[in-house]
């Protein structure tokens, strides 16, 4: 496995705890029915997986270690979701059996795998024939914002360089098509869409949430422990993402590729 660049400080759960099957994966939600068996790769802390759990007959939930696990473990035991397993995997080597399900999803998984061509293989493999791997991942250079900002700017770039140092690639939703392809995929269906940040409680949202990652986070240590930025740089950058939140006219929009693809 690549390095996750976003750690798991309260920042970024704020960021990830916000997601739901309806903002994050209305592309996929079409496909689903009450009797399918789906695999959440990634789950996180759990807000989409317990969403598609009331969608569809058992979901299991996977994380790479025991202590990402227990987020979504937790998130389902607090509202007495029920039809959802737990399991340690590496997307990679999957330990579970050809055909076992008829869905399997990754919510911004592939952007951090060494091998996302190796990971789509795998969900390949667990999925039953006619059965559909449905993935979503963003892609940073996609990134739009106004006003201008020579702080949000800065931020992009050192993201970017911070997330491809530890093995990731930040712009991977337009490689989701062609990764598909290499891995062995031939019925691919792709597809984008956004977030989209513009009301004064949004930015605030969205602009504060990037502030504290960007000062607090694994991936503000990455970058001062490396020499690639300063505490100094960093607290610039944080300062530029607050401004762009009070701006009245202030607006980001966030791009992800899709794709529905059939064993």
């Amino acid at each position: 496995m690549s390095t996750y660049t976003h750690g798991h400080h309260e920042s970024v759960l704020r960021s990830h705890r916000w997601r739901t099957a309806e903002n994050s994966a209305a592309y996929l939600l079409p496909r689903l029915s009450s009797e399918q068996r789906l695999l959440d790769v990634g789950a996180g802390p759990g807000t989409i997986t317990l969403d598609l759990a009331r969608r569809v007959a058992q979901v299991t939930a996977t994380e790479i270690g025991e202590s990402e696990l227990a987020l979504s473990r937790q998130a389902a035991a607090a509202v007495g979701v029920s039809n959802i397993g737990f399991r340690v995997e590496d997307v990679h080597a999957l330990s579970i059996e050809d055909d076992a399900y008829d869905v399997v999803h990754a919510h911004q998984v592939l952007q951090h795998v060494a091998d996302p061509v190796q990971a789509l293989r795998e969900m390949r493999r667990v999925t039953r024939p006619g059965g559909i791997v449905a993935v979503r991942d963003s892609d940073y250079s996609g990134f739009v914002w106004w006003p201008e900002s020579s702080e949000l700017t800065e931020w992009l770039r050192l993201y970017q360089q911070a997330a491809r140092a530890n093995g990731g690639e930040p712009d991977a939703g337009r490689r989701l098509v062609s990764w598909a392809r290499a891995a062995g995929f031939t019925d691919i269906e792709g597809s984008s869409s956004t977030w989209c940040f513009a009301d004064p409680e949004d930015r605030a949202w969205w602009g504060g949430m990037w502030a504290d990652r960007f000062t607090d986070s694994a991936v503000a240590r990455q970058l001062v422990d490396s020499g690639d930025a300063t505490t100094a740089d960093l607290a610039r950058v944080a300062d530029g993402w607050r401004s762009w939140a009070e701006a009245e006219d202030g607006w980001f929009s966030v791009l992800h590729g899709e794709i529905l693809a059939r064993a």
